[in-house]
């Protein structure tokens, strides 16, 4: 990949239950198509050199062994919310030859040390994961050579982080994107926004709003995440979607320079 590319690498494109939801028999959870196994959403991305997990969820160990890449050099957080967040423990093996940063809202870092103690003691036990939690705001920021843009959206009531790094765009969770933001959108080449299913729901764009969020930035390609089985069968779900508007599945790798 040459380094002014940027590739993004899918770890999880389900919701905060993952595809298949325990005890349903629909046709989706019992597909064979790996495609609609779907672990909760979370991606790393590459670009100038630095790889960037965005979302750290309680499938992160299964999902990085499995990635085509292993190396991490920060973390990027949306939220708190667990499916977010409850595999940060597992970032130790690389906090071992120098400290992990993690960039996400004061709020957030404040509540990490609460649900953390034990990374931020005073005194820290020998093998727990040495993390940096770096305050964000609204205000670009710099991961080495890459500068990130924090998008403020909402999630029903809480506010939260989508991030615009070089030509991507990634949103997850939101259910409100107002006008301000969309305009910092426009000019991406590569679009990744949650759409949970058909039917509406308080905190999550439907499949039609975030079709609408598309047509206003107008990216070259658009990919959904933070699915539900309620999209149906990838296999045909997908071929329902305008052209270059995807849904995204785990395991999946999009290079800008292919699109």
């Amino acid at each position: 990949m040459k380094k002014t590319a940027l590739e993004i690498e899918f770890l999880g494109t389900g919701t905060s239950t993952g595809v298949p939801s325990i005890g349903c028999k629909c046709e989706v959870c019992c597909s064979n198509d790996p495609r609609d196994n779907r672990l909760r959403a979370s991606a790393v991305v590459r670009y100038k050199g630095k790889n960037i997990l965005i979302d750290c969820g309680p499938d992160f160990r299964q999902q990085i062994l499995r990635a085509s890449s292993t190396e991490l050099d920060a973390l990027l957080l949306t939220h708190i919310h667990y499916d977010h967040v409850a595999g940060i423990d597992d970032l130790r093996p690389y906090s071992f030859k120098q400290i992990f940063p993690i960039y996400a809202r004061a709020e957030v870092n404040r509540q990490l040390r609460i649900n953390l103690p034990y990374c931020f003691a005073e005194k820290l036990y020998p093998g727990v994961p040495r993390l940096e939690l770096v305050d964000i705001d609204a205000d670009a920021f710099m991961v080495g050579d890459v500068e990130v843009t924090p998008i403020p959206v909402m999630h029903d009531k809480l506010l939260i982080n989508g991030y615009r790094i070089g030509p991507l765009a990634y949103i997850t969770d939101c259910s409100f994107i107002c006008e301000e933001e969309i305009e910092k959108l426009k000019g991406v080449t590569l679009l990744v926004i949650n759409a949970l299913r058909h039917k509406p729901h308080h905190s999550h764009m439907t499949i039609e709003q975030s079709l609408e969020v598309v047509k206003k930035i107008k990216p070259k390609a658009a990919f959904f995440t933070h699915m539900c089985h309620g999209v149906g069968l990838h296999s045909i779900a997908d071929a329902q979607l305008p052209v270059g508007v995807h849904f995204a599945y785990d395991g999946l790798v999009v290079n800008t320079e292919s699109l």
